[in-house]
């Protein structure tokens, strides 16, 4: 089985005994895929058409514990249902696992049958339909960079995630040699991830002991996002089949380099880059520097949805290629935006914002809003900055997850994009993150101030 099935080929595969589970799996706010394991001849007789799920699930924090707050579901309205849609056009084996493929669903009211306007896949298909009226298609890709360590995580779990290897012992940045050690891991993930569908290229090296990235074609913006989140998954699952554990924690050591999920971006219309104009500084068009001008603006606005935990804010160092500072410059690692491709077709934009706990699906529908806005409001782009961005004192991205839970609430670009019920939902997701935070009494203050307080 290589690349995604047809409704028709999952039944022969079914018929012939090669496939007899199906995951049946929606996205969650944190961008895990949950959902049910089907006997694949259930599923072909009939589930492929629905199935349900408890409404919590678009309403829980990491742990899945049900905090109150949220105005979509509670105790008192009974913690009702959703209805899973299958969308067939997803549909995928699951080299990885015998016998097995997976489709992913969209959640639906039980009983409008409406998208959840809050659900991922609905936030994004809202602000691509947006896109299409204006006559524009979104082209993305985002990169995903992960840390592998040596135990299990199980071990790690019982440990108490205390003294944490990873599985190599030096910066492994485009390193062959040291990679090499880790294809027992990767050549799966790469080879199972093509044979199910996904456009890869390759892996890598990142810049720091045990730091991996993962490559995946550009495509249009819900396949990119549907391909991450599922590499994000089979990454995880494969690394435990090997006895490993694959880390998506934006910085999981304060002496470490953090962990980033890049994502670059351009409107396409009628085939072509719209983002591109030959005659143009630097090939870009005016609707790109439009666009560009909207990211930057509102990117405080959007933060929460690139970096929506507590550690995710640790990322952002001087001099750490975490960018500080909302700024664009042209091929430059150290701005927030960097311009990718200049002066051809190919020319782009590259958020560099985002950390490796993206939810890609609100992560591109956010950007796109905010992309929307600048070309609707007609915005100047300024120039690009030139040197270390590092070394400036204004425009910064906000440095903490209350500051981003802010700047969401108050947004009313993404109020009139996304909707207020929307925005409401996400700013009660951050203030669950910041209340369990503050609840808990951390190493770090027992070790200072034990003894010396």
């Amino acid at each position: 089985m290589t690349g995604t099935l047809s409704f028709a080929d999952l039944e022969k595969q079914v018929k012939a005994g090669a496939v007899d589970t199906v995951l049946v799996c929606l996205v969650d706010m944190q961008g895990r895929l949950l959902g049910k394991r089907f006997h694949a001849a259930h599923f072909i007789d009939g589930a492929y058409e629905e199935t349900h799920c408890c409404n919590y699930l678009l309403a829980t924090d990491l742990e899945m514990d049900t905090p109150d707050g949220y105005a979509s579901t509670s105790w008192q309205a009974g913690y009702g249902d959703y209805v899973m849609k299958p969308d067939l056009s997803t549909l995928r084996p699951v080299p990885w696992l015998e016998g097995t493929a997976m489709v992913l669903c969209d959640v639906q009211d039980h009983h409008t049958h409406a998208d959840v306007p809050h659900s991922p896949r609905a936030m994004l298909k809202a602000q691509l339909k947006r896109l299409d009226e204006m006559g524009y298609t979104a082209m993305m890709a985002t990169e995903l960079e992960f840390f592998l360590f040596e135990k299990s995580y199980d071990e790690i779990r019982k440990s108490g995630f205390r003294d944490l290897a990873p599985i190599s012992g030096y910066n492994e940045d485009y390193h062959i040699f040291q990679t090499t050690k880790e294809e027992h891991v990767m050549r799966p993930v790469r080879n199972h991830l093509y044979a199910a569908g996904l456009p890869i290229e390759c892996t890598k090296g990142e810049a720091e002991t045990g730091q991996a990235e993962l490559n995946i074609k550009y495509a249009a913006a819900l396949d990119t996002a549907d391909y991450h989140t599922i590499a994000k998954h089979a990454i995880k699952e494969i690394s435990w089949q090997h006895g490993h554990a694959a880390s998506f924690l934006p910085k999981w050591h304060h002496e470490r380099v953090g962990s980033s999920s890049h994502v670059h971006q351009s409107l396409w219309k009628d085939g072509e880059n719209a983002f591109f104009d030959a005659d143009a500084d630097l090939g870009m068009s005016q609707t790109m520097k439009h666009y560009m001008a909207g990211l930057l603006k509102y990117a405080p606005d959007y933060t929460y949805f690139f970096a929506p935990y507590i550690n995710s804010y640790k990322r952002f160092q001087k001099g750490s290629f975490a960018p500080t500072r909302i700024i664009w410059s042209v091929d430059n690692r150290t701005a927030g935006f960097r311009l990718c491709g200049e002066g051809t077709k190919a020319v782009r934009v590259e958020n560099r914002v985002g950390g490796s706990d993206i939810n890609p699906y609100l992560a591109m529908a956010a950007q796109l809003a905010a992309g929307i806005a600048g070309i609707e409001e007609k915005l100047e782009l300024a120039a690009p900055f030139k040197g270390d961005a590092y070394s400036g004192d204004e425009g910064h991205i906000p440095g903490t997850l209350r500051d981003a839970r802010d700047t969401l609430k108050g947004s009313g670009m993404l109020r009139a994009a996304l909707g207020d019920d929307v925005v409401d939902h996400y700013v009660r997701a951050a203030e669950v993150e910041i209340e369990d935070f503050e609840r808990v009494v951390t190493d770090h203050e027992i070790a200072r101030g034990f003894e010396r307080a």
